[in-house]
């Protein structure tokens, strides 16, 4: 596994009384899929926040990123502009700091992010909520080969780390393997805090 994170300090108490929601998972799982559908579905709630990651690989058509280079993601990193950032593949990612305010505003915050920052993250933010997506081995297999992102390096590396989702202590889990819509609207539920069934 090749990924590290690292949490900007400076605060004491943890943040809140806002949501921060987590959407963990291995790569082909449709993390992006799923979030796309949700923010479209939250569109006209104010009170749930959808942050671009910022990147510094080239972005996806699934996704709605912002991609810099390695030189803008580290001067941003020295003004300590990022909330978090981490390390996967050689490419690193982050959270703009804004999302700290608009926690401490009451709103809920949506990103999809590392499963190595669940525990920090825990310890930083008051109402963390972690939702799991994934699907079985030959699923994931199967949608990593279709999309061929060159960033994805070797389908083989990505399927390894896929094993250990518990380490991301998932509070809610989703197993992707039906309509893109059904699992949205779970993971809808899950976000404004209403009941579901898995």
């Amino acid at each position: 596994m090749t990924e590290t994170l690292t949490v900007s300090d400076g605060q004491s108490a943890a943040i809140g009384p806002g949501r921060l929601v987590l959407v963990v998972g291995p790569s082909g799982a449709g993390k992006d899929t799923l979030l796309g559908l949700a923010k479209a579905a939250c569109a006209d709630n104010p009170n749930i926040v959808f942050p671009r990651r910022v990147i510094t690989r080239q972005a996806s058509a699934s996704e709605d990123n912002e991609e810099v280079s390695a030189g803008t993601f580290q001067e941003a990193l020295a003004r300590n502009e990022y909330a978090m950032h981490w390390e996967a593949h050689g490419h690193c990612y982050a959270l703009s700091r804004a999302i700290d305010d608009e926690i401490r505003a009451g709103h809920t915050v949506v990103a999809n992010v590392s499963r190595t920052v669940v525990a920090a993250m825990r310890t930083v933010y008051a109402n963390v909520l972690v939702v799991s997506i994934t699907a079985p081995p030959n699923v994931l297999a199967e949608r990593l080969a279709l999309r061929k992102r060159a960033s994805d390096g070797k389908i083989e590396n990505r399927l390894h780390r896929a094993v250990d989702e518990a380490a991301a202590g998932p509070d809610a889990t989703i197993v992707n393997t039906s309509s893109a819509e059904y699992h949205a609207r779970q993971l809808v539920r899950i976000i404004k805090g209403e009941r579901w069934d898995g």
